[in-house]
């Protein structure tokens, strides 16, 4: 992706816009929901800790932006929720202003994070963030790219041996006109859909069939050109758009 703000940080699933850091979809208290179905996983809360005080340090950021979907549970609290988000919140809030932007599995995260701003969207460095999984609430978007989560973006490969494989990318589209249907805008902004920042999300393989999906109102709406948005790598590799990786995926199944 080219060099520019919003930057993506290389080689890992962050956002940087200005002074402000931007994760997407943490599931904190997923490992709970896979032990109820069989599959033993630690938490892995403690390792996303790290790596964001990592990302931290080594981007200088001043704030650091959750965009959504940090709890993972719907629609109540689960203990591991309950247990560890203050507690991860807190930490990360000695290194930098921490502020959330609600996701659809953020219900009763207020409740233990109160001292965590929990906003519906957020403007920073002439960009909308939301998490993607409902409306803006404003009747206007004067940003001139809109970040989102939610959908878990990934592309899937297959080998010679017919196995598949999903990597995560960032998905890079624009708005058309319909936007303005529903909002005010000059010119219809960018769309970047951010990969989810934890590592037991597989991910949704945009590349096995644009029609429905990915998820969100902006897509089903028809309001964004998914047909000619590009997948990047972490790396930044450029990968092409949507329909030419669709129709390199049929050729391989």
């Amino acid at each position: 992706m080219a060099q520019e703000n919003p930057v993506p940080v290389y080689g890992e699933k962050a956002l940087k816009l200005g002074e402000t850091l931007v994760l997407s979809d943490l599931h904190i208290g997923m490992e709970q929901e896979l032990g109820a179905k069989g599959v033993s996983i630690p938490s892995q809360t403690k390792n996303m800790e790290r790596r964001i005080l990592s990302l931290i340090k080594r981007t200088g950021a001043e704030e650091l932006v959750l965009l959504g979907d940090v709890k993972h549970n719907i629609p109540s609290l689960s203990i591991q929720e309950y247990r560890e988000i203050p507690l991860f919140l807190k930490r990360l809030s000695e290194e930098a202003a921490v502020t959330v932007v609600k996701g659809n599995h953020d219900g009763n995260l207020e409740k233990i994070a109160p001292e965590t701003p929990v906003l519906d969207s957020l403007e920073r460095e002439g960009a909308l963030l939301t998490h993607g999984h409902g409306w803006i609430k404003a009747g206007r978007i004067d940003a001139d790219v809109v970040v989102m989560g939610h959908c878990h973006p990934a592309v899937a490969f297959v080998d010679e041996f017919s196995r598949t494989s999903k990597e995560p990318v960032w998905i890079r589209a624009q708005f058309n006109e319909g936007i303005k249907e529903h909002y005010a805008v000059e010119e219809p902004p960018e769309l970047i859909v951010m990969p989810a920042f934890n590592d037991l999300i597989g991910g949704v393989a945009f590349n096995r069939g644009l029609e429905g999906q990915p998820i969100g109102p902006y897509f089903k709406s028809r309001m964004v050109d998914l047909e000619d948005a590009r997948a990047y790598l972490l790396d930044g590799t450029d990968l092409g758009t949507l329909s030419d990786l669709e129709a390199a995926h049929k050729k391989t199944d």
